[in-house]
């Protein structure tokens, strides 16, 4: 089994409208197929940079001239690329949430197909883990993470039945935490709120919206007029802040309008929303709700 099928390939790379000589970076490096394809179409002179926090992501480093792997969140683009001496790019691209590998992995318990330790760390360094705020979080604060993350209406009654049971015993693996909250899904419904309540969990483990927002304030500074933004979400939670932020660099609400009623934008759509087709999604399952986004840096 591969690490991961790079979902919307040749459509992520292509967004980016690549320059033989340009520096690009890849901030979601993962098992390495997009930043494969794209370093085909560089020249001798271009030059890739990746990103990506999980150790087991770097056994996919590539062996080529022109790549550099930083192991890091990409929270620090801004940070990581000015201590290599890079202050701007031609182009970034980022294909968010979790990789194949770790759905695939039962011990890193981002699945609900397996049984697993409640971890679902994005980086095995961290110190919070799924299980920490299932234990230790109080009722009010799990009750936040179902409705915001989960978008699931019950969540106060998720969070009383699992306070319920953490006070009997620990809540240590995905099993626990799904036979917990089995009695409130309706068996036509389970997969798809299982599904909904473990990915509240993982986006609070990793901050994942946190995340997300900090790296595109920082493309404003980072790309250069007329460079592009090449970005794959999974959830509406990532999409609505991709797409609020490449209409008008803001994550809610308006900018301020001159007396002319105009107002500046530092990013411009490029075409339409690109999703996966029929046969793409037969193939790789996983690509079923990728929506792509592409933009381009406006002049300043």
């Amino acid at each position: 089994m591969s690490y991961h099928d790079p979902v919307l390939l040749s459509e992520t790379v292509a967004g980016l409208n690549i320059k033989p000589d340009g520096i690009y970076v890849d901030v979601t490096f993962g098992g390495g197929g997009h930043s494969r394809h794209l370093l085909a179409q560089l020249g001798p002179k271009g030059r890739l940079i990746a990103f990506d926090q999980d150790q087991d992501a770097l056994d996919n480093r590539i062996d080529d001239p022109r790549f550099l792997l930083i192991h890091q969140n990409f929270r620090f683009l801004k940070r990581f690329l000015k201590f290599h001496g890079v202050t701007q790019v031609d182009g970034i691209m980022g294909d968010f949430g979790v990789s194949s590998h770790q759905f695939d992995q039962g011990d890193r318990g981002f699945s609900t197909r397996f049984d697993g330790a409640l971890d679902m760390r994005m980086n095995q360094g961290q110190a919070l883990t799924a299980a920490q705020i299932l234990n230790e979080y109080p009722t009010e604060q799990l009750t936040y993470l179902f409705r915001e993350y989960g978008e699931l209406r019950n969540g106060a009654k998720l969070s009383r039945v699992i306070d319920a049971a953490r006070q009997q015993q620990a809540i240590q693996t995905t099993e626990d935490l799904k036979a917990i909250v089995r009695p409130l899904t309706p068996r036509n419904k389970e997969h798809k709120i299982m599904a909904q309540i473990f990915q509240a969990i993982r986006l609070e483990v990793n901050q994942e919206l946190s995340v997300l927002k900090e790296f595109l304030q920082q493309t404003t500074e980072v790309i250069k007029p007329s460079g592009r933004l090449s970005l794959i979400s999974y959830h509406s939670l990532e999409d609505r802040l991709v797409k609020r932020f490449i209409r008008n660099g803001l994550f809610e609400g308006m900018p301020e309008k001159d007396v002319f009623g105009r107002f500046y934008t530092p990013f411009r759509p490029v075409g339409k929303l690109i999703i996966p087709s029929g046969q793409e999604i037969e193939n790789n399952n996983r690509a079923r709700s990728a929506k792509l986004r592409i933009a381009e840096r406006t002049l300043d």
